[in-house]
């Protein structure tokens, strides 16, 4: 039938065990969260932890690049500054994210080592801590 659209969304099943570990406390988050702009961003999924990043010059926040095997952190590119933490787990196909910008940050659960960037990090925002759990 013309005129007709399925607005309901498909069941969709991610794997989040790990969002209230790496997340340990959520004081501050930016107001209404943002879209990420996931462009050259290889993986479906973005975990909770995942460091996210803004251009400077168009606002646009961005996940952090990763390595070309998808393992590590890549380097911060060129005109982004460090703008906070991934809240929770989403997929890129609906890039909606809560980003953390005071708060407390399991590194230990984070789902790629902080230890490349961690010194950078913490001197962009220096209302995140960063600790192991207890």
């Amino acid at each position: 039938m013309a005129g007709y659209a399925n607005l309901s969304n498909p069941d969709e099943s991610i794997l989040s065990e790990k969002d209230s570990i790496v997340i340990m406390n959520n004081l501050e988050s930016i107001k209404g969260g943002k879209t990420l702009d996931i462009t050259g961003f290889g993986p479906t999924i973005i975990k909770a932890g995942h460091v996210i990043i803004r251009e400077t010059a168009t606002g646009l926040f961005k996940p952090m690049p990763l390595a070309t095997n998808d393992t590590v952190y890549g380097s911060l590119p060129s005109g982004h500054t460090y703008a906070g933490i991934l809240v929770a787990t989403i997929r890129t196909a609906k890039p909606f994210a809560g980003i953390m910008i005071r708060g407390t940050v399991n590194i230990v659960a984070s789902p790629f080592s902080l230890t490349s960037i961690l010194s950078a990090v913490k001197t962009a925002l220096p209302q995140l801590i960063f600790t192991a759990d207890e």
